[in-house]
């Protein structure tokens, strides 16, 4: 998969050496940082501690060793009661980073989550903080089979209180984990399971990537592509394919769906007239059709083809590789459907 060689383009600038790590590594230097900063921040979930040197993903590897089991703690295995817990930890003062393992248990904790966290400062008139990180890795591509799979980032964008953050770098990872522990509000954390291992540019000093700001990973004239984790890579990979046609790609990473850079993502569209919102959740009901429908209302006279999505198929994702490739989008899908939008009017 092919990662972008720089930090992101509207990013903050940071000092320090820049090395290039890996996502699980800059999400773990995230965690190792603010643990060190402010002595509130704690981390807890299933095997986060002892197991497996930092859990299935080895993103909290090392942090028991150095800040004790008092503040890496490991959980029973109950995803409801990790999220009551760290929502009625981040009410009494603490600011904790809760990890459930796979975003497809969390439909056991989307009572707390929903009803607790995200109404608890709008029912307190904003007397109450909630700072509270729940974070989960979710999406394809490494045959977990169907319920382990999902993309599921549409379940809490719809709900009020939340926000919702989606990093498909290391550098973007890093630093909008460490603007969420220090937010006030409940944020979900997505990770994607197959970018742990992907590689890119990251500083050593002090940085963070502000919530509710959009990044142009690539510009072009002709169409606008809004990926979501995953997609902001293959869209990467599509536009370098239609640039040998003359065909210029506008890539945007959203990095946060709640808040929402809508200004980005429209002003990209005045510029290129189409537009392709590209996600691996599925296509019915996903948040693409937000980001059309919020384009469609303030950018409509602007637009010169229809928005399309290219998105997941709407089946459970399949274990057989073949048969997940085929369910999930790609490169190929991609250019096809740009080329088919830059040809009219080209």
């Amino acid at each position: 998969m092919a990662v972008p060689t720089a930090p992101a383009a509207g990013a903050p600038s940071a000092g320090g050496t820049m090395r290039h790590i890996t996502y699980a590594e800059a999400l773990n230097e995230a965690l190792r940082e603010e643990m060190r900063r402010d002595p509130t921040v704690f981390v807890m979930g299933e095997d986060v501690a002892v197991w497996g040197g930092g859990g299935v993903f080895g993103v909290t590897r090392g942090l028991v060793e150095e800040f004790g089991p008092e503040r890496v703690r490991d959980t029973p295995i109950s995803e409801e009661a990790i999220a009551a817990v760290a929502i009625g930890a981040a009410l009494t003062g603490s600011r904790p980073v809760a990890e459930i393992m796979y975003v497809d248990f969390m439909g056991l904790a989307m009572e707390p989550i929903t009803n607790q966290a995200a109404k608890l400062r709008y029912m307190f008139g904003g007397k109450a903080k909630v700072p509270v990180v729940i974070r989960a890795q979710e999406g394809a591509g490494r045959g977990n089979a169907a319920q382990h799979s999902q993309s599921l980032e549409a379940w809490f964008c719809h709900i009020p209180g939340l926000k919702v953050v989606t990093p498909s770098t290391p550098y973007d990872a890093k630093g909008l984990l460490k603007a969420a522990i220090r937010d006030d509000n409940p944020v979900i954390f997505l990770e994607h399971k197959v970018l742990y291992g992907t590689r890119g540019p990251v500083p050593e000093g002090e940085y963070t990537v502000p919530l509710g700001v959009a990044d142009v990973k690539r510009e072009g004239r002709h169409v606008t592509v809004v990926g979501i984790h995953t997609m902001v890579h293959k869209a990467l990979q599509a536009a370098e394919q239609l640039a040998a046609e003359g065909i210029e790609l506008e890539v945007i990473d959203p990095r946060t769906l709640v808040p929402l850079d809508e200004e980005a993502i429209v002003n990209s569209v005045r510029k290129t007239g189409r537009l392709i919102v590209s996600h691996e959740a599925y296509r019915n009901a996903g948040y693409g059709a937000e980001i059309v429908s919020r384009v469609v209302e303030a950018a409509f006279d602007y637009l010169d083809a229809p928005p399309q999505r290219v998105c997941a198929r709407d089946v459970p994702v399949p274990y057989a590789a073949p048969l997940e490739q085929a369910a999930l989008p790609q490169v190929a899908d991609l250019v096809a459907t740009a080329r088919a939008l830059a040809r009219k009017e080209l």
